[in-house]
């Protein structure tokens, strides 16, 4: 039996990773990896632990998937689980900084380079671009993750409200914040 992987819902794919079905699972990565690694880089503001985090997720997500409900969006519920490695990983870093006694370092992004972006942009569009990145990276969990789910990945605001088990009222505010603190930070340019 040869399935057309790419033509299955994802509570199909689900069911057929539950089984044991490597190649389910792959397609359902496949599906995702792209918005799950830009969410979860938006986040933590840093391309090299983002990738961590991002196999961190597809790790647990294949560990629960037999909690997954076939109902749910499978985005909305991967989105879940690489919030809290993302939420996780903010907690350690503030840990070892407390017990490292460092200087506090701020949130430094690298260059981000994205598959997306044209190569030839100018060098003044990629600084703009770490700028934003850095400032978005620097903002309150609170207002962070619903300004990455809701703007950048394009979910909708019942999607993210449930990913962050909020009112879409509270969807609402926290992006009115969220760009005015934006806003603020970035100033007029």
């Amino acid at each position: 039996m040869n399935l057309d992987w790419t033509s299955l819902t994802e509570a199909e794919l689900a069911t057929l990773s539950i089984a044991g079905r490597e190649a389910a699972f792959a397609e359902i990565m496949r599906r995702h990896r792209q918005p799950i690694f830009r969410m979860v880089r938006a986040c933590v503001g840093e391309s090299d632990e983002a990738l961590d985090l991002l196999q961190e997720t597809f790790v647990a997500a294949h560990q629960a998937m037999p909690r997954y409900d076939g109902n749910r969006s499978m985005r909305a519920w991967l989105s879940t689980i690489a919030l809290n490695k993302c939420r996780d990983w903010g907690r350690k870093r503030t840990v070892r900084r407390f017990l490292s006694f460092a200087i506090p370092v701020g949130i430094e992004a690298e260059a981000v380079t994205d598959d997306q972006v044209p190569i030839d942009d100018a060098a003044s569009d990629r600084q703009e671009l770490d700028r934003v990145t850095r400032a978005i990276a620097a903002l309150p969990v609170a207002l962070k993750e619903p300004l990455v789910l809701r703007t950048i990945e394009g979910l909708s605001q019942a999607e993210t409200a449930a990913v962050l088990s909020i009112s879409e009222k509270a969807v609402e505010t926290r992006l009115y914040r969220a760009r005015a603190k934006l806003l603020e930070q970035l100033g007029d340019r």
